[in-house]
């Protein structure tokens, strides 16, 4: 159904000449695209050897256009009061979507970027400009050796959304790693992952497991599909020794344009089918992506 006249006049406003053109430039990770959205008036896809890594809209960087960001995006609305001022260290810059959104959403928040690829933060940096006032540092280093350089008890929110290669690098998958996130986080700080896999989900399994082996209370924030090991999909995993907003994770993941399903408690523990925690002798990156899943 279409909207009123006077929406379709807005959003038709919004659109972007046809002669914007993508920007595609070589980077450490390979080539990037930023792609224009047709529909947005100054928004960008960017894109990391075909594979969709980021969306940004200038205008309105509170719109959080892929499923998983808006998944993160409500774990960053329930970490703390609405509006309050949070400490955000993001492992992962991308197009810095989730800081644009906590600074948006969260005025005077102070937020760590650790993005290991130079050279793509100086192309986002260029073509997609971050708000001067935005209290916004990105550091160019490994993300595990951006986090050991965070002061102890100083975050109130991790995000881990890392991908070399679609895949998430082996380091940034054990004990040894969570160590790290639980030094650099308060005590009532929460820590949330950016996931991929699909069948049999063993990777995902083994996350949960290594979470669990760390911290008092988890949630997972999934397609009920990927849950079921049908499609290879993200998954959201959100862990804390504080209580989890497990209702309100619930409500908004369901009322989502693609719904997802909560899961927390004995039903997460027994999803896990056992798996052991992974530490860092015995961590693999996470599976590739089919190719497919980019078609």
């Amino acid at each position: 159904m279409g909207g009123s006249r006077s929406t379709r006049k807005a959003q038709h406003a919004r659109r972007r000449p046809a002669a914007v053109e993508a920007v595609v430039e070589a980077v450490d990770g390979g080539l990037a695209q930023l792609v224009p959205d047709p529909d947005r008036g100054r928004a960008w896809t960017l894109l990391i050897d075909g594979a969709p890594q980021s969306h940004v809209d200038l205008d309105d960087p509170a719109h959080l256009s892929f499923e998983y960001q808006r998944r993160l995006g409500h774990v960053i609305d329930l970490v703390a009061p609405p509006g309050k001022p949070v400490h955000v260290v993001h492992l992962g810059g991308g197009a810095f979507t989730l800081a644009r959104y906590t600074a948006a959403t969260r005025p005077r928040s102070t937020q760590q970027v650790v993005e290991r690829d130079a050279s793509l933060v100086q192309l986002v940096r260029r073509e997609l400009p971050l708000d001067p006032n935005a209290r916004i540092r990105v550091r160019s280093a490994d993300a595990r050796e951006g986090l050991a350089k965070v002061p102890d008890g100083w975050a109130d929110l991790v995000i881990a959304d890392v991908f070399s290669g679609a895949r998430t690098p082996a380091h940034l998958t054990s004990t040894e790693f969570l160590d790290e996130v639980r030094r650099a986080l308060k005590p009532n700080g929460a820590y949330a992952a950016n996931l991929a896999d699909g069948p049999p989900l063993a990777h995902l399994r083994g996350q949960i497991a290594t979470a669990a082996a760390r911290f008092a209370r988890l949630a997972l924030i999934a397609d009920p599909a990927v849950l079921r090991g049908k499609r290879f999909g993200n998954a959201v995993l959100v862990a804390s020794d504080a209580p989890l907003p497990v209702a309100e994770l619930t409500r908004r993941a369901a009322s989502d344009p693609h719904p997802a399903r909560v899961e927390h408690g004995k039903p997460l523990t027994d999803f896990t089918g056992g798996a052991a925690p992974v530490t860092d002798a015995a961590a693999v990156a996470s599976p590739a992506p089919p190719p497919s899943v980019f078609r």
